[in-house]
C-alpha cells in the first residue's frame, strides 16, 4: 500500500469524524435559536407597513390590528405609511427588510397577484419577496348603477350591454385595479363588451355615477350610503355568499351572472426567508386578535369583514389568484410601466 495515500485517507478520516459532529452541533444550535426566537417574539418594536396615506380603509385595519398586538405582545407596534407607485413603493421597502418577522405588510390580495403582471422592471420579485402570515379580512364589491339606467339585475345589465356593444359606460379606481379587472371578468365571461372610463379613486368614479357621467361601476362597501339613500342601485355583490356589509344585496350568481366571484381580500405577508416559527407565531397572535370581539366590531364598522387563516392557506389562495388574475390581465393588455 502507497504510505503517502495511506496517511492522506487517515486524516481525511480523523477530519471528516471531527467535522461532523460540528456540523451537527451547528445545526442544532440554529434550530434551538430559531425555536427561542419565536418563543420570545417580538422582543422590540414591530412595524406594519401600509402601502397607503394615513386616513384610508387599508390604514384604518392596520391601527385597529396594531392596537390590539400591541397590548398583546406588551411591544410597540409602529404603522408605517409608504404610500405610491400601485403599493410597489411599500413591497420594495418590506422585500428587503431582514427577514425577522419585525417588519409586516399589510396587502390586498389581489394587487399582490396582479403586480408582477402590471409592472416591469420592478426593485424586487413581486412573488417571491414576501411570506404569507395570515389573512385578515374579506369585504365585497358592489355592482352599482346610475338611477334611470332600467337594469334590475347583473344578469340584465348583460344583456343592455350585449344589445349596445361598446355603449354602456363603467368607472373605475383606475386601469388594473380589482374594479377594473371584475368588471372585465363579467364582460368576458357573458360575452359584452363595456366602455371603461377610469378615474383616480373610487370617489370620483363613484361621483360620476351619482352625476349619470358613467352608466355604472364596481365599487367597495364606502357607496352603500348612497344605495341607502336611493341615489344609486344596487345589483350585486361579488363575494361567494351574501354579506351583513352589503344586507339584502345578491351575490353575482343570485343576480344571474354565475361564476363571478372576486372578494376584496386584505392579508398580511412579511420579508421572505423569515423563520417558519416565527410566522407561526405571528399567524398564532393575529388570528387570536381577529377573533377578539371589540377588534371585530371594530373592522366590521370600518366595512371589513374579519376571517383569519393559516399560512399556507393564504398561500394557496395567493397562487390561485395569481393565476386567475394575471390570465385576465392579459386578455386585457393592461401594463402600467
Amino acid at each position: 500500500m502507497n504510505p503517502i495515500l495511506s496517511v492522506r485517507t487517515l486524516l481525511a478520516g480523523n477530519t471528516l469524524r471531527s467535522v461532523l459532529p460540528a456540523m451537527l452541533l451547528a445545526s442544532v444550535l440554529a434550530v434551538v435559536s430559531t425555536l427561542l426566537q419565536a418563543q420570545s417574539y417580538p422582543l422590540r418594536p414591530v412595524k406594519i407597513v401600509v402601502p397607503f396615506p394615513p386616513g384610508g380603509s387599508s390604514d384604518a385595519v392596520a391601527r385597529v390590528l396594531g392596537e390590539r398586538l400591541s397590548e398583546e405582545w406588551k411591544q410597540p407596534v409602529l404603522i408605517e405609511n409608504r404610500p405610491g407607485a400601485g403599493t410597489t413603493i411599500a413591497g420594495a421597502y418590506v422585500a428587503a427588510a431582514a427577514a425577522d418577522g419585525y417588519t409586516l405588510f399589510l396587502q390586498g390580495v389581489a394587487t399582490y397577484a396582479t403586480t408582477g403582471s402590471l409592472y416591469r422592471n420592478l426593485a424586487f420579485d413581486p412573488l417571491k419577496g414576501f411570506a404569507p402570515v395570515s389573512m385578515l379580512s374579506i369585504s365585497p364589491f358592489i355592482l352599482v348603477t346610475r338611477n334611470g339606467l332600467g337594469v334590475n339585475s347583473a344578469k340584465e345589465l348583460a344583456e343592455l350591454a350585449r344589445s349596445k356593444p361598446g355603449a354602456l359606460s363603467y368607472g373605475s379606481s383606475g386601469s388594473g385595479g380589482s374594479p377594473h379587472l371584475f368588471t372585465e371578468m363579467m364582460a368576458r365571461s357573458t360575452g359584452t363588451r363595456f366602455l371603461h372610463v377610469p378615474f383616480k379613486g373610487l370617489a370620483p368614479a363613484v361621483m360620476a355615477a351619482l352625476s349619470g357621467d358613467v352608466d355604472f361601476l364596481v365599487a367597495d362597501v364606502a357607496v352603500m350610503p348612497q344605495v341607502r339613500a336611493g341615489k344609486l342601485k344596487a345589483l350585486a355583490v361579488s363575494t361567494a355568499r351574501q354579506t351583513t356589509l352589503a344586507a339584502g344585496i345578491p351575490t353575482m350568481a343570485e343576480s344571474g351572472l354565475p361564476g363571478l366571484v372576486m372578494p376584496s381580500a386584505i392579508a398580511m405577508l412579511t420579508t421572505a426567508g423569515t423563520p417558519r416559527e416565527v410566522i407561526s407565531a405571528i399567524n398564532a397572535q393575529i388570528n387570536r386578535v381577529l377573533a377578539n370581539n371589540d377588534v371585530r366590531q371594530k373592522l366590521i364598522a370600518q366595512g371589513f369583514e374579519p376571517s383569519g387563516s393559516t399560512p399556507e392557506e393564504l398561500a394557496s389562495l395567493l397562487t390561485e389568484e395569481v393565476r386567475r388574475l394575471s390570465a385576465v390581465i392579459r386578455e386585457v393588455g393592461v401594463k402600467l410601466d
